[in-house]
């Protein structure tokens, strides 16, 4: 065997771990996922049969997928632009030459570290009516005690609330990480010219950061629509499904009812949505991104 031939052969077999382990877990289930979108629920007695587009008409047809599509959406748009906000003014906050700069630092990031399990029960001791943290403090200003996770108009914004908490410090390394490439010489000639701090971020420090924002906004949005283990610790979905979010109803179809089909068929279109989001941010924000 020649020596070009040989290095073809090498090539492969180093590729050929990462390609299995891919094809294992990520193309075959996506596959066999949508293959099981057109099948009936099977069991024992009568086996599963294909039924073609059916299940997508009984999604079509199910008020609480429109119910939990509505409540992710209001999800996304609550958490996404907030934590990414809150990580760029962190992020600028540490980025300064401040007094126990590497404690902060260390307090913004720990929320992130947390397991989400751990992250639910420590909001759940906040949330928890008349003895929780919040009803205590505001008690204490005369206030009455709210059930913050049984009243369908809190839930969700008592999940954002968390989420954000959790999400903003792990935004705000990649944040940090980008500031720190930023030559300082362009805060200099800004100060030089006259520009003030909002301009110089807005005109100068902004746009460099775009690549930035581009990649935490993808992981945002994927974040947004992978929520599962804080809805099992705190409201399991309710009250009457005003927090449940699609991930975790594809959750429920799946391991609660054992309707497989149909969790596959709300599989299908969230990957379906999580695509058309992301493509639809390259091509919309990659003419807004400044490579260097």
């Amino acid at each position: 065997m020649s020596r070009a031939n040989m290095r073809h052969v090498y090539g492969w077999l180093l590729l050929m771990p990462a390609a299995i382990l891919l094809v294992a877990f990520t193309h075959y289930p996506t596959i066999a996922t949508i293959i099981d979108s057109f099948f009936s629920k099977g069991n024992p007695v009568r086996p599963s049969r294909f039924i073609g587009l059916d299940n997508y008409r009984l999604m079509t047809d199910d008020p609480i997928f429109w119910k939990v599509l509505a409540n992710n959406m209001w999800f996304a748009i609550g958490t996404i632009p907030t934590s990414i906000a809150l990580a760029i003014a962190m992020a600028l906050m540490v980025n300064k030459a401040l007094p126990g700069r590497s404690l902060v630092r260390m307090a913004y990031f720990t929320p992130t570290i947390l397991p989400m399990i751990a992250v639910a029960n420590i909001w759940l001791f906040f949330y928890t009516p008349d003895i929780g943290l919040i009803d205590q403090v505001a008690g204490l200003f005369g206030f009455s005690g709210h059930n913050w996770l049984g009243d369908p108009d809190t839930v969700l914004p008592a999940i954002i609330i968390m989420t954000i908490w959790k999400e903003a410090g792990f935004f705000m390394i990649f944040y940090l990480a980008a500031l720190q490439q930023i030559p300082p010489e362009l805060a200099e000639a800004a100060r030089l010219e006259g520009a003030s701090r909002w301009y110089y971020f807005r005109r100068v420090l902004f746009p460099l950061l775009m690549p930035t924002t581009l990649f935490v906004l993808i992981n945002a949005v994927l974040n947004s629509f992978k929520l599962v283990d804080h809805l099992f610790v705190l409201t399991k979905g309710g009250p009457d499904n005003a927090s449940n979010l699609l991930l975790y109803y594809i959750f429920e179809s799946a391991f609660s009812y054992f309707d497989t089909t149909y969790a596959a068929t709300l599989t299908v279109v969230l990957l379906g949505l999580l695509a058309f989001m992301a493509l639809a941010q390259f091509f919309v924000l990659d003419r807004r991104v400044h490579y260097r």
